[in-house]
Parts: C-alpha cells; sequence; structure tokens
C-alpha cells in the first residue's frame, strides 16, 4: 500500500491525524488555508480518553505543563451556587481511568500539536495553501473542521446546521478584578457547572490557574444583532433568583459571541475525492465537552485502521463501522446533558435529588464507558 496522504486543515483534528500517520510509517502533508495558526479560541477538556492517546503521541508532559488538573466536575444550582453533584477527578481519574483529566487553552495544545508535526521529518506542513487535486496522494483527508470546504465535495455529507443555541466564552486573568469573585464563589481548582432552566455555565482554571475560562450557553440566533448585549443581562433567569450570578458576571470582559453549529455523524463521510475526520464529519455541540476528545479519538483510530488494513477503502470502512457507533453514544450523552442541564420545574426537581442520591462511585462508574474508551483498540 502506498503511504502519502494530504491533509486539510491544521487544527487538532489534521494535527493528531498527521502524528498518528507518521507514527505509522506515512507520508503526511498538511495544508492549511490560514497564512499561520494564532492563538485563538478558548479553553477546552481533555477527558482520559483524550489524554491516553496524547501520551502515546509522546506529548503528555508538555500538555501537563501548560494545563491544569482539575480535582473535580462540579455540578451546582445556577440561581443559589449551592452544589448538587460532584464527579472526582485528580489522581481519581488517573487511577480510575487510566490517564489524566485536564484543562488547557485551545491555543496551547494547539501549539503543542504544532510543534511536533514540524519536529516529525514525515510530515509536511504548508500554509496558506489548499487541497490540491493533481498531488500525488493515495489518500486526502477533510479535516477542516466545522465550515470545511472539503465537505462540499463529497456528496451525501452532511451540511452543518445551526443549533439554536449560542455560547458566550471569556477569559479571566488572575489580575482582573473580576478574578477575585469569580474564584472566591466557584471552585478555582475545579470544573464548574452552573445549572438553570434553558442555560448553563461552565468555569473551569487554565494556564496553570492564572486565568479562568468561562462559557455561557444559552438559546440565541445565528446572527449577530445582539452582540451589544451583556452576558449578565443575558442570562435567562428571573432577576430575584439571578442576582449573585448576574453580580459575578458584570465585571467580566471581552466576552465573544459564538453561535452553536453541528453536523449530523450519520451523514456519508467519503468517497473518491476524499474523507471527513473530526468536527468537518461530525461537530457535536459541546454539551459532553468532547469535541476536541472526538478528533483526537479519529486520529488515533484512523491510524490504526490503515496501518492494519492493506486496502484504503477497506480500512476506512473497518474505521467507519467503529467510529459511527461511538459518536453516536457521545452525541446521545450530549443531547442527554443538554435536556438534564437546562431542565426546569419537575424534571429539575427530580435531576437534583437523583444526584444527590447517587454515590461518588455511582457518579464516576456512569462515565466509565466515555473517559475508559481506547479509540486505538479496533
Amino acid at each position: 500500500m502506498s503511504r502519502r496522504v494530504q491533509i486539510a486543515g491544521a487544527g487538532i483534528a489534521g494535527l493528531t491525524i498527521a502524528l498518528f500517520l507518521a507514527r505509522a510509517g506515512f507520508d503526511v502533508e498538511i495544508r492549511e488555508r490560514a497564512q499561520s495558526l494564532e492563538s485563538v479560541g478558548a479553553g477546552l477538556q481533555l477527558s482520559p480518553n483524550a489524554t491516553r492517546l496524547l501520551d502515546r503521541l509522546g506529548l503528555l508532559p508538555a500538555i501537563e505543563t501548560a494545563s491544569v488538573a482539575p480535582q473535580a466536575i462540579e455540578l451546582r444550582d445556577a440561581r443559589s451556587l449551592k452544589p448538587l453533584a460532584a464527579v472526582a477527578l485528580g489522581d481519581f481519574a488517573s487511577r480510575r481511568w487510566g490517564a489524566p483529566y485536564l484543562v488547557i487553552h485551545r491555543g496551547d495544545l494547539q501549539r503543542i500539536l504544532l510543534d511536533a508535526a514540524i519536529q516529525e521529518p514525515q510530515i509536511g506542513i504548508r500554509f496558506g495553501t489548499q487541497i490540491d487535486a493533481s498531488a500525488a496522494a493515495d489518500l486526502t483527508i477533510g479535516a477542516d473542521g466545522v465550515w470545511s470546504t472539503m465537505r462540499s465535495r463529497i456528496a451525501g455529507a452532511s451540511p452543518t446546521r445551526f443549533s439554536g443555541h449560542v455560547a458566550w466564552r471569556a477569559l479571566v486573568d488572575v489580575g482582573d478584578p473580576a478574578f477575585t469573585g469569580l474564584a472566591a464563589s466557584l471552585s478555582p481548582t475545579s470544573v464548574t457547572a452552573l445549572l438553570a432552566p434553558s442555560f448553563h455555565l461552565v468555569a473551569y482554571p487554565i494556564r496553570g490557574g492564572r486565568a479562568l475560562n468561562l462559557v455561557a450557553i444559552m438559546r440565541g440566533n445565528a446572527g449577530a444583532d445582539d452582540w451589544s448585549q451583556s452576558v449578565a443581562d443575558a442570562v435567562p433567569l428571573p432577576g430575584d433568583h439571578a442576582g449573585t450570578l448576574r453580580d459575578l458576571l458584570a465585571p467580566v470582559r471581552g466576552w465573544t459571541r459564538w453561535p452553536l453549529h453541528d453536523v449530523d455523524p450519520s451523514g456519508k463521510w467519503g468517497d473518491a475525492g476524499g474523507f471527513l475526520v473530526g468536527d468537518a464529519a461530525h461537530a457535536m455541540t459541546p454539551y459532553a465537552a468532547q469535541g476536541a476528545a472526538m478528533a483526537i479519538e479519529d486520529g488515533a483510530a484512523l491510524a490504526a485502521a490503515l496501518g492494519t488494513t492493506p486496502d484504503i477503502a477497506s480500512a476506512l470502512a473497518r474505521y467507519e463501522a467503529v467510529r459511527r457507533s461511538r459518536l453516536a453514544r457521545v452525541a446521545g450523552r450530549a443531547r442527554f446533558n443538554r435536556f438534564a442541564w437546562h431542565a426546569a420545574g419537575p424534571v429539575a426537581l427530580a435531576r437534583n435529588l437523583v444526584l444527590k442520591t447517587r454515590t461518588p462511585e455511582r457518579l464516576a462508574a456512569d462515565f466509565d464507558w466515555l473517559y475508559g474508551f481506547d479509540a486505538a483498540a479496533l
């Protein structure tokens, strides 16, 4: 089997796939439309199903240096800030799932992946270019994100669609006056999710605890006509129940508004013109915090399939058979989280009761299928 692969996109999916394929003996060329990679975006969560794979690339020490290992995922009521439940992380996560749970700035992870790709002799990176249909590549991979141009070339691929929700994101540095209030009211060493009807906010430390990453997800439109609204005012809670949270959010500056789009994973992923991975194939909304992890899993799984099955078409079919079922289950968990986290009335009361009665062991066991998964074991 020839070993030449061309990849569209130098994001997390493209770089991770390139590294796994290079380690499997493939010659890889990455083509990135941007002239250079900039440290854009916000925080992201790397659960054990992702960090175990990054460890196999030899990148975990660098990632741990640039990240934070939170001690828990805490669920709280957004109106009162009172705790509902907590899933232990830290050393517990490493022991239970065999790899750490980390939170990191997207730009820091992308920089580590890019540095590794640059040092890999079997990877070439060309910025300011797009896929060359005439190139002598045996496989062309579209890893160019939710707004993929490669997707438009594949008949039957799912289109991107607006979810009806928007994410407001902000980074609060330790020197910012808003940091003190947030750190005092929310755990500065955990991932905290504040739950309310039709709304939730997630906060966690990044960059060695020198900054807090905030993301508030609520209903909105795909346009930009309400950018001028402050997040504190946008929080969809009755005024008499949201004073504390609004007070915490009011001094935060630099919010960016991101309409959330997804891509139905049941669509076609490839044909003779190329093969889609990552968000280009199956972008999902962040209710399960698995977007980056699924892209990393794609890289390990695709390299395993291509490295052990000589025929490319057969390898891709094998890959799809495993990844489609996995992604369907993860997407199902994201839908459940959206329902449960945004619940109101009796459903919210029932949710809170269930959370309070579950033991720490039972809460952790709910994540075994997700965090204990090894994507390279096809």
